[in-house]
């Protein structure tokens, strides 16, 4: 008989999006799903390594979501949520620079275009 899994609190989904955010900003979203997709399996294993990893991490940076982040990595569905996110708000973003390249630069603030 198999349990269902709890769905993803709204704070793990914040933390997820602020995430994704982050790698569309980067544009580093082929990379990332690419990743995701491949760590699937292994899912448990590299939030393991994380928390193995915490002090190092830690005493060198300042991240106060990550053990939070590799209780989450270890959740199937969180890697589903992340890579969906990571195609929404990179759809998004490519869709708002098309439509900028579309409408050519814009003059400098004080010049008006002569028609």
């Amino acid at each position: 008989m198999a349990s269902e899994t709890p769905p993803l609190p709204p704070d793990d989904l914040q933390l997820l999006d602020r995430l994704a955010t982050r790698v569309v900003e980067l544009r580093m979203e082929v990379p990332a799903i690419l990743t995701l997709e491949t760590a699937k399996p292994l899912s448990l294993l590299a939030g393991q390594t994380m928390i193995f990893f915490e002090p190092m991490v830690q005493s060198l940076f300042s991240f106060p979501d990550y053990r939070r982040f590799a209780a989450l990595i270890e959740r199937r569905e969180a890697l589903e949520a992340m890579i969906r996110l990571i195609e929404e708000k990179a759809d998004r973003a490519h869709e708002e620079r098309r439509a900028r390249k579309k409408a050519g630069p814009k003059p400098p603030a004080g010049v008006t275009r002569k028609v």
